[in-house]
């Protein structure tokens, strides 16, 4: 039964479940056990996952891991927390003046090319066999060693203090928390990642994507991406 199809399915993932909970509900639908996605997104964060259905394509995801991505984030401005995403604790409020649209899009373009990124304690990284987020959540704080990234694009989509909109085209293990907490940094007020959503995987488009609930056991083989 398993191997009577097997291809990819773009999926706009809403929102509120994870990514897993994204395939236990494929298995449910298609009845195939094998299923898996190529970058994980937050609970919080929507957007493009790519699933591969069966065991020919999920083989084959890691080749999507390495791609570039695209996202359109909401900063929130002024405040800062234990997670750099809305998850977390508030760790600090800003009681300054209203910073600038021309001081923002200043700011945005120091963080524009080839850099080192540290990844952000709340991450499914490992260290030592240790995912970095199970040792945040034991209280401890390790050393992480900064990460090669290349933002190519970062504009300015939307900004009405303390909310900034923003689009970034970035290479695969970029994480967009820290470069949301690394701007508040730069412009002294602080900031974390209110909202994110994932717009592309290399040459592959949300606006190709299938809501979850547009999905049916009659329909979801029409979706498929041999």
């Amino acid at each position: 039964m398993e191997e009577q199809a097997s291809g990819f399915i773009l999926l706009d993932k809403p929102a509120g479940p994870t990514s897993h909970g994204m395939v236990s509900f494929l298995r449910r639908l298609t009845g195939i056990k094998r299923i898996g996605h190529a970058g994980t997104l937050d609970p919080f964060a929507s957007g493009l996952l790519i699933m591969g259905i069966g065991r020919q394509a999920t083989k084959r995801l890691g080749s999507f891991l390495k791609q570039d991505k695209e996202y359109e984030a909401t900063l929130s401005l002024g405040s800062t927390t234990s997670t750099f995403d809305p998850e977390g604790e508030v760790t600090s409020r800003y009681g300054g003046p209203v910073i600038g649209a021309d001081v923002v899009e200043k700011a945005l373009k120091d963080f524009l090319g080839k850099q080192k990124q540290v990844p952000p304690m709340f991450s499914a990284k490992k260290v030592g066999g240790k995912k970095l987020y199970e040792l945040a959540r034991a209280g401890k704080e390790i050393e992480r060693e900064p990460c090669d990234v290349e933002i190519y694009e970062l504009e300015i989509l939307n900004y009405a203090w303390p909310e900034l909109k923003v689009r970034v085209k970035c290479s695969s293990g970029t994480y967009i928390r820290s470069l949301a907490h690394d701007i508040g940094a730069e412009l002294g007020c602080g900031a974390h990642l209110k909202e994110l959503r994932r717009t592309a995987i290399g040459g592959f488009s949300v606006k190709e994507a299938a809501l979850p609930e547009s999905l049916s056991t009659g329909n979801w083989q029409s979706r498929l991406i041999p």
